[in-house]
C-alpha cells in the first residue's frame, strides 16, 4: 500500500471497503427494515464460524474514500449499517461524521473489541470470547446480541449481559451452521429466561444478501 494511502487509512478518512449493498436487515432490533450496509474489511478476532472470513484480510480489500462510500449510501436509504470484519479496527470518526451530515440513520454491528470510534444511532454489541469488548462500550450499547453455538454460549451470554446498561435489549442468535441442534436449546432457554429474546438470521430464510 502506497504510504499516502496508509496514512488516509490510518486516519479513517479511505477504509478497505469489502462490499456495500442495499437490502433488508436480518437480525436483531431492526429486522425486517430496509438499510444499506457497508463492510469493512479487516478483523483479527478470528471466530472459527465466521461466515465472512474474506472480510479479515484488510489488504484484500481495496481503501476507498470515505465520501464515496457515504454517496453511494445515501442514494439508497437514509440508514446506513456499518459492519465488518471488525469497523473499530479503523477509525469510524470521518465515516459517521459524513453520514450524519447527510442526516442518516448510522447503525453498527461490532464485538467491540477495539476503542469505540465514531458516532452512532444503534450499536449492536456482539462479543465473542476470543477478544472481548473493551469496558466503555457497554455502557452505550442499544443491543447485546449472543452467537450460540454450543451450550458454553449461554454461561458467556450471562457473564456478558451483566456488564450492559440496563436498557441493552438482550438477544442470543444461532450460529447458522449449527441451528439446528441450538435453536431447540435456545428456544426454552428464552423461555425460562424471559429478559433474552431470540433473534434469527431472517436474511438467509429470506435468500438475500
Amino acid at each position: 500500500m502506497q504510504e499516502d494511502i496508509k496514512e488516509l487509512v490510518n486516519k479513517g478518512e479511505m477504509l478497505p471497503l469489502m462490499e456495500e449493498f442495499y437490502t433488508i436487515q436480518g437480525e436483531g432490533f431492526h429486522k425486517g427494515t430496509a438499510a444499506y450496509f457497508v463492510r469493512i474489511g479487516g478483523c483479527d478476532v478470528g471466530c472459527h464460524w465466521c461466515d465472512v472470513k474474506e472480510s479479515w484480510n484488510a489488504t484484500l480489500h481495496p481503501p476507498t474514500h470515505t465520501n464515496k462510500i457515504v454517496d453511494n449510501a445515501a442514494s439508497y436509504s437514509n440508514t446506513v449499517v456499518v459492519t465488518g470484519g471488525e469497523p473499530l479496527t479503523w477509525d469510524m470518526g470521518p465515516l459517521t461524521k459524513q453520514f450524519k451530515e447527510k442526516g442518516m440513520q448510522v447503525h453498527i454491528e461490532t464485538s467491540g473489541a477495539y476503542k469505540l470510534s465514531g458516532t452512532w444511532d444503534w450499536i449492536c454489541l456482539s462479543p465473542k470470547k476470543i477478544k472481548l469488548p473493551q469496558p466503555e462500550i457497554y455502557e452505550v450499547a442499544h443491543e447485546l446480541k449472543v452467537i450460540i453455538f454450543n451450550k458454553d454460549d449461554f454461561r458467556f451470554a450471562e457473564e456478558q449481559a451483566a456488564k450492559v446498561n440496563k436498557d441493552c435489549i438482550l438477544y442470543l442468535q444461532p450460529e447458522w451452521s449449527n441451528r439446528d441442534k441450538m435453536i431447540p436449546l435456545m428456544v426454552d432457554y428464552v423461555m425460562k429466561n424471559p429478559a433474552w429474546k431470540v433473534s434469527l438470521q431472517t436474511h438467509k430464510y429470506l435468500n438475500i444478501p
